[in-house]
This record gives C-alpha cells, structure tokens and sequence, in this order.
C-alpha cells in the first residue's frame, strides 16, 4: 500500500516532512503559496502546487480529501494556518497535523478541535514523516545501528495476552523496555485517565488494548512487528 500525503508550507520544516515522505516511498502533494518553495522540491516528490491554501476551492480541486493525512507546516502566518486547517477539517480530511510555533497557538488549535500538533522546536521532519507512515508508533527515538526505541499502541493481534505468549524476543528480535498504562484517579475533584509507568514487566504481565508499548529494537523488526499483528 502507497501512503498519500499533502504537505502545506514548504518551509525548512514542511520541505524535510514533504522530502522524508517521499524518499520512504509515499506519494507526496507538496503546497505552497511561494514559487521558489515548490520550485526547490518538485523534483523530490510526486506533484509540487503553488496555491493558497485559505482558498478551500484551491485545495479540493488538488484532491487532498483523498490523502491519508494533510500536514499543515505553515511557518510565519497563524491567520493562514488556521484558516487552512479549518478548510482541511471542512473537507473532512481523514488526519490533519497541524504546527503550532508556541503554547497559545497549541491552544487555540486544541479549541478547534485539532488531534495531531506539532511543535517543530521539539521535532524533527524525519520524526514527524515517521509517525505519519507508521501511524502506530507515538514517539521514536532513533539510535545507531539502525536501532530505535519507540513508543506504540498495543497492537490489536497483542492484546490481552501475555508477555510470555508473544515471545517478543523469540519471533521479532524485541525487547520490552516498559509499558505505560491509564489508571483512573481523582484530580481536582473530577475523575481523570492518567498514564503511569508500570515498571518493569514480568513474563506474566497481561498487555491491555489500551497500553503503550516502550520497545527497543531495529527499525525493520518493529515495522514486521506492528504489520504482523495491527
């Protein structure tokens, strides 16, 4: 299967997600409203536009409510930003990923409903094209060797079985480091989910749906690992 993605805002941010994308394999539709952005990619990915995107006619004649996910990486103009990514939710795009360059604009995305923020001082391009192409994996951290530690989401072919039984080491050549696991608690008088570490896990440990997995190992394994058992 060949992801589609779009990219809006071809700045140093959007060009490395737009450029990490394509080179992983997917079909990649690189936006800009300036002609020297989209000029310096169109070489590196599947269809490179010059259109503003606070135009909603623009981007529906671009087809991007057939992409898998829409990344909104534009830089210097939160007007557009906000814009666009409400034209993106109008069009009922299946993800929209949005970058907020501070915490009152995280706010003001959060009001509107956007699931998926970015913080492009706290990621990378290579990181954010990563968690877009494995929608699974909620953080990595890539390490020589071809190695990664990566946070995930249960995998549904894992759930409720126990560590023993999923033979990490034995079949995928993984090693669980922890799990992070939602316990209900009262904060404040009002019950919240709240994520704990549980430590480490034994061979008895039960995996829940709704744990996330801490593993290290090489990327391929835990691409085969997810794939085997999403």
């Amino acid at each position: 299967m060949r992801y589609k993605f779009a990219v809006i805002g071809l700045g140093v941010f959007g060009n490395s997600i737009a450029r990490t994308l394509a080179e992983r394999g997917a079909e990649v539709l690189a936006i800009d409203n300036n002609e020297d952005h989209v000029q310096d990619i169109k070489d590196e990915v599947a269809y490179a536009v010059t259109l503003d995107s606070t135009d909603i006619r623009a981007l529906e004649a671009q087809n991007v409510q057939d992409m898998d996910a829409v990344v909104v990486a534009i830089g210097e103009d939160f007007e557009a930003l906000l814009i666009t990514t409400a034209n993106l939710q109008e069009l009922n795009i299946k993800r929209v990923i949005t970058r907020a360059s501070n915490k009152q604009q995280r706010r003001i995305l959060e009001k509107m409903g956007v699931q998926e923020i970015l913080s492009p001082e706290g990621e990378v391009g290579k990181t954010v094209a990563e968690r877009l192409l494995q929608p699974s994996i909620r953080t990595f951290l890539p390490l020589p060797d071809n190695y990664e530690i990566v946070e995930i989401n249960t995998p549904r072919g894992v759930a409720n079985r126990s560590i023993a039984k999923i033979s990490l080491r034995e079949k995928y050549n993984l090693n669980l480091i922890t799990i992070k696991r939602s316990f209900e608690e009262v904060l404040d008088g009002k019950a919240m989910q709240v994520e704990h570490i549980i430590g480490v896990p034994k061979a008895e440990t039960i995996i829940y749906p709704s744990d996330i997995l801490i593993l290290i190992g090489k990327k391929n394994d835990i691409k085969r690992f997810i794939e085997i058992n999403r």
